[in-house]
This record gives C-alpha cells, sequence and structure tokens, in this order.
C-alpha cells in the first residue's frame, strides 16, 4: 500500500507561520527602510495568497466526476500549483531582483538594523517550523529516496510547492540577516540592496525548478515508480492472472487510473472470467486505495 502524505496539513502550517513572517517583516521594512527586508515582506505576503491557492486548489480538485470530466477534477490541483510557481517567480523573484537593482543605484543605510535581524530571526524561526511540518508529510511517502529524488518523483503537486517555497523563504531569511550584518559590519548600504537581489535570484530558481515539475504533471503522468512496480507486482502475483502484458496509469491529483492488460488463466464460463477479473481488481483496490478506475483487458497476446 503507498502512503499519502497529508497536504493541506502542510499547507495550514506554511500560512500561518508565512503569515505572522509577513506582518513582522513589514513592520520591520517600514520602521529600518531595510530593502532585504522589504523584499522578504513581499515575499511572504506573495506565500500566504499562494497557500490560499492551493487550499482552493484542493477542494476543487475533489469535485465529483461528471458528464464532461468523467475522470474528475484531480488535476485541478495541478493548475493552481502551476499558477502559484509563476506567482512566486513574479511577484516574490522578480520583485526582489528590481527592488535589490533600484536600492544600488539609491542606497540608504539600514535605520534600527538590530530590530531587523530580531524580525528576521524570528521569521527563521516560524519558517524552520513550517519546513519541519513539510517535512514531516513529506518522509511519510519518500521512503529512502533523498528528499532531490522526491521531488523528481513526487505526484502531490501541492506538496511539492510547499517544499519549494518552505525552502526558499528560509533561504532568503539566512540571506537577508547575512547581508543586513554584512550591512552593518562594513558601514555600505549597498550589500543590504544586494542582498534583495540573491533573494530574488534564489526565489526564481526554485520557481523554475517547482514549474518544471508541475507541468509535467500537467501535461500527464504516471503514478509515482515505486507504485508502478508494486501494482506490477500486485497483479502478476494473483493467481487469475497467466500473463501480464501492459500497465499504465494516469496521476489525476491523489487518485489514479489504471488500465491492464493481461492473459488471464483458462476460465469455465465468461461469467466465471468476470469473477476472475473482479477478484483481481479487488485486490489491488485493498492494496491501492488511491485507484480510483480500472479498466482491465484480457486478452491473448500482447
Amino acid at each position: 500500500m503507498s502512503a499519502q502524505a497529508d497536504s493541506l496539513k502542510s499547507i495550514f502550517f506554511a500560512l500561518g507561520a508565512n503569515f505572522a513572517i509577513a506582518l513582522a517583516k513589514s513592520a520591520g521594512a517600514v520602521f529600518t527602510g531595510s530593502s532585504s527586508m522589504l523584499a522578504e515582506a513581499i515575499h511572504s505576503f506573495a506565500d500566504c495568497a499562494n497557500q490560499t491557492l492551493l487550499i482552493w486548489g484542493l477542494k476543487e480538485a475533489k469535485r465529483a466526476a461528471s458528464s464532461e470530466h468523467p475522470l474528475g477534477h484531480g488535476r485541478a490541483i495541478y493548475f493552481w500549483s502551476f499558477i502559484v510557481a509563476l506567482m512566486l517567480f513574479s511577484m516574490g523573484g522578480l520583485f526582489s531582483i528590481y527592488e535589490g537593482a533600484h536600492k544600488l543605484h539609491d542606497s540608504a543605510p539600514v535605520k534600527y538594523a538590530w530590530v531587523a535581524i530580531g524580525i528576521l530571526t524570528f521569521g527563521v524561526a516560524a519558517e524552520s517550523v513550517s519546513l519541519w511540518g513539510a517535512l514531516r508529510e513529506i518522509n511519510k511517502t519518500r521512503g529512502a529516496a533523498s528528499l532531490w529524488q522526491w521531488f523528481r518523483h513526487s505526484r502531490q503537486s501541492e506538496l511539492l510547492v510547499i517544499f519549494g517555497e518552505d525552502l526558499a523563504a528560509l533561504g532568503g531569511l539566512v540571506l537577508a540577516l547575512g547581508f543586513i550584518l554584512l550591512s552593518m559590519v562594513t558601514g555600505n548600504p549597498m550589500w543590504d540592496a544586494v542582498g534583495s537581489i540573491c533573494i530574488g535570484v534564489l526565489l526564481v530558481l526554485v520557481a523554475i525548478l517547482v514549474g518544471i515539475e508541475v507541468k509535467a504533471l500537467l501535461v500527464g503522468q504516471s503514478a509515482e515508480p515505486h507504485v508502478l512496480a508494486a501494482m506490477r507486482a500486485q497483479i502478476v502475483a494473483q493467481p487469475q492472472v497467466a500473463q501480464l502484458y501492459s500497465l499504465i496509469t494516469q496521476q489525476l491529483g491523489s487518485e489514479i487510473m489504471l488500465a491492464v492488460k493481461a492473459r488471464m488463466q483458462p476460465q469455465v464460463s465468461d461469467v466465471a472470467l468476470i469473477e476472475a477479473i473482479n477478484a483481481v481488481e479487488r485486490e489491488l483496490r485493498a492494496a491501492f486505495p488511491q485507484l480510483r478506475w480500472i479498466f482491465f483487458e484480457p486478452d491473448l497476446r500482447d
């Protein structure tokens, strides 16, 4: 059986953390005049909007199948995840780069830098809690795979987005903290503007990586490789199946469509053949509760 992470729980973790951080950063940006802090505040508010869109996407993905959408609306979450990746790229990344480039030519010393450092330290702590919440859900499904392998093979787009956002947010906070400290030590406010540019570049890179993965899901991907292997083994192990010819899956949000072509063991009648196929399907559904549709074709050759 394939475990399923609770994406909604991770989203609420991230939304709560980011809203608190966004308010603190906004106050800090106004109070200190820091470009890095302003870039981080915009980033956090964008993340809050992103997580709201993901919650909406999960709700839409649960809509029942209809005559126009016979396979349901599960892939709606991929659309909203892709929108979130675009927002992370534009509202977060490009704005931060613009703000930093603008301040390079018109830089002013950061006022009350220790206030900014205190707020950013709080942000690092809060974002670490959010990342911990995401990792706790990710670890339910990734098994022995590395985080990069999980990122490349996971079919939960909303969890991919939350992980990418949390990682970028934590990295951005560390960068902002480092560049403000550098600005304080050197007395050169230019480093604060450079920090904003670096944060923007980080966000753009993460948005591109997330966008590539979500695009693949939008186009259409099979179930995860380890799920495919487990399904194949499950079918081959059934006594009613003589030979498995082909197995095709399509990931549809949290659900999976499965098409099977196999040679069945000889049966005494057509009714017995149907019962044998039904038995195989029952075993599959018991082992893989995420299976929503199964199309089983008995045949004599591939």
